[in-house]
């Protein structure tokens, strides 16, 4: 099944990033996105998840235009079915760890599973502050509360990048077991080609456009 479609995707700020950037993700899949700094991946990554509105083309989510949705029906989708993950972890400070995934149950409507706070060696510290846990747990977390709430689509922007090779190996094994048990996908960027590599697709974004390389 297709979970997402962008066709002729262009981005403008005072220069041109990208144009003409078409890519399908499909349930079960892993696409990863590669290229240089400042070569337009989290701007790309960015629309893809309808933070940014494209300058030209569309993105469809589940066979539906985002441009055509209404806020409710785009807002819904947002909370139920996809998941962002960031290097910066973006969690509530004020908050324990089990106190951020709490949130993302009461948005979602879904358990908080042990099973998946054992997997990210994070079921100790669970109920620390956030402010006391190290920056490697602290992105766990941030995975957990987006896995929590069981996105159709996880968009990830180096997410293991606070993390140690071994630790960012077991997370990337999580993703994929993840879309593979659930009917979901991902859209991962990164600098890290070894990782890219671990995915089904390999797409390069260089010299403004998007070549699949896997």
């Amino acid at each position: 099944m297709n979970l997402l479609t962008a066709k002729n995707l262009s981005h403008t700020f005072e220069y041109e990033l990208f144009s003409d950037v078409n890519i399908e993700l499909n349930t079960g899949e892993s696409i990863a996105i590669i290229g240089m700094s400042g070569s337009g991946k989290s701007t790309l990554l960015h629309q893809l998840s309808t933070l940014l509105i494209p300058s030209e083309g569309s993105v469809s989510l589940f066979g539906e235009d985002v441009a055509s949705m209404s806020k409710k029906r785009l807002s819904t989708i947002k909370r139920h079915d996809l998941g962002l993950i960031f290097q910066a972890h973006y969690l509530f400070n004020g908050f324990s760890a089990y106190e951020n995934l709490e949130v993302a149950q009461l948005l979602s409507g879904e358990k908080i599973e042990d099973t998946l706070l054992e997997a990210l060696h994070i079921k100790e510290p669970i109920h620390q502050k956030v402010t006391q846990l190290s920056g490697g747990q602290q992105q766990r977390v941030s995975i957990a509360r987006v896995l929590t709430k069981k996105p159709r689509i996880i968009f990830a922007d180096e997410p293991t990048g606070n993390l140690d090779k071994k630790t960012a190996d077991e997370v990337m094994q999580l993703f994929f077991n993840y879309c593979k048990t659930n009917s979901a996908g991902m859209i991962l960027v990164t600098h890290d080609n070894d990782l890219a590599h671990q995915c089904d697709k390999v797409y390069h974004l260089k010299e403004k456009k998007l070549k699949q390389i896997k």
